[in-house]
């Protein structure tokens, strides 16, 4: 019978083999193994988020347990040895003899018998070894310290180290590897945020007003599907982190107006501004993968907002003598995604130390471009999901130098009084350690001439 670390062992194996999303796989596994136990659903998906956030510091174990790389073993003893070692290092409630036990079969049925040996052997000896590890010393070797202890890239670490200091990166580190909390944007247009809460508190959960919105509700103690929760199904609710709202709170549309989003993805942003608006005006929603599009209708559609349009395409290709102007352009540029490592752990294995510096290359063309769809008298907001000035601050400051006819202005004048600590320099600039959300930046101009 199928068991939830046989199901983990092949969406890891999956993940390791090609680009996948953990979050995906997980929901597709979910649905096809339906009669699942609500504990072994649970334990799958902490199997596999958890040896995905923790993979470095589970290969540094390994490479300790049998002195050579984990690059050079094959990605199925990789990823049997990474799903054991997780367990034994990190879920107290399972035994450790269950966790080696349960691995060597899912490897008898998988490999020869000398590679099943060898992963026994492996984790015998990781047990016996009882915590006993010879750690780097964050005096000696701090980069080598943050890289091992908080299951990071070396060069993420290094990049974090020179930009923001030893204290701040590794409580920045820390914070991503835990767990985001679950947040739901509130469809105003339908219902209330008393009326969220009180149906959630109704099924069971722990729903709470966000400290930050008064259109948030975060969620704790969801046991069912999210696909199926009432409130979902009825477009009361989206899920979306609070980080990712306030940009649209910066932009700040009006009913009635023409409003661009462009790179629109799923559509979170584009249908919290059709809110915003009162379901009155016109969005035009930009992407250039057409099935993300299509989710992003289904989602208007639950949320009954019908103000919007799509173009899939890439929006360099966009022509201002085609579509006109607008009244305020939403650039929610393509980005390293850094701000999001507490819901996606798998970006940090993804990324390459050179991807932050070819993002912001594509941004500044991206901005560029989207200037040119705003009215006099408009707005443009450019956004990103992550945390490294190269992306952000220094692509801000070199459109204000090149563009002297654009104001810059604040988002604190804009933003709740809630929201305040998230601006700096007159930025959107929110920290998962900080702020307890994603982390987001953030620009808005308004074009004088």
């Amino acid at each position: 019978m199928i068991n939830a670390r046989r199901l983990a062992y092949q969406i890891l194996l999956n993940l390791e083999k090609q680009s996948s999303y953990p979050d995906r796989l997980i929901r597709g596994t979910l649905q096809r193994h339906s009669s699942l136990k609500e504990e072994d659903r649970a334990l799958l998906t902490e199997l596999v988020y958890g040896v995905v956030r923790w993979r470095g510091l589970l290969d540094w174990h390994a490479e300790r347990l049998f002195k050579t790389k984990t690059q050079k073993v094959a990605p199925e003893i990789r990823i049997l040895l990474r799903l054991a070692l997780y367990q034994i290092l990190y879920l107290d409630r399972i035994p450790d003899h269950a966790a080696v036990n349960e691995t060597v079969k899912i490897a008898k049925s998988t490999q020869p018998p000398h590679l099943v040996g060898f992963v026994n052997a492996v984790l015998r000896e990781a047990i016996r070894r009882d915590g006993r590890w010879d750690w780097p010393l964050p005096e000696a070797e701090p980069e080598e310290y943050l890289a091992v202890t908080t299951s990071h890239p070396r060069w993420f670490v290094g990049k974090c180290l020179d930009e923001f200091g030893f204290d701040e990166a590794l409580s920045l580190c820390r914070a991503n590897n835990t767990t985001a909390p679950l947040v739901f944007r509130v469809n105003t247009l339908k219902t209330s945020t008393a009326d969220v809460v009180a149906a959630l508190q109704g099924k069971g959960c722990n729903a709470q007003p966000s400290p930050y919105l008064p259109d948030a509700v975060r969620v704790s103690g969801l046991r069912q599907d999210l696909a199926r929760l009432s409130v979902h199904e009825q477009g009361w609710v989206h899920v979306q982190d609070e980080a990712s709202q306030v940009v649209s709170l910066i932009l700040n549309p009006v009913p009635g107006e023409r409003i661009l989003d462009l790179c629109a993805g799923f559509g979170g942003k584009s249908t919290h501004i059709g809110g915003l608006m009162g379901n009155q005006g016109e969005i035009v929603a930009v992407d250039q993968s057409s099935w993300k599009l299509n989710e992003l209708k289904e989602n208007a559609r639950r949320q009954d907002i019908g103000i919007i349009k799509t173009i899939a395409g890439d929006a360099l290709d966009l022509d201002p003598e085609q579509l006109g102007t607008f009244d305020r352009v939403l650039l929610d540029a393509p980005c390293s995604g850094f701000g999001t490592l507490r819901r996606k752990p798998d970006i940090k294995w993804r990324r390459h130390p050179k991807d932050p510096h070819r993002f912001s290359r594509l941004q500044s063309k991206l901005l560029e471009h989207a200037s040119l769809f705003v009215k006099k008298g408009g707005i443009l907001v450019y956004a990103t999901c992550t945390l490294f000035s190269e992306e952000d601050e220094q692509v801000a400051e070199e459109f204000s130098r090149r563009h002297k006819d654009w104001t810059l202005e604040s988002a604190g004048d804009i933003l709740p009084e809630s929201c305040l600590n998230m601006v700096k320099g007159g930025f959107l600039k929110s920290w998962p350690h900080r702020h307890d959300v994603d982390g987001f930046f953030a620009a808005r101009w308004c074009r004088t001439e």
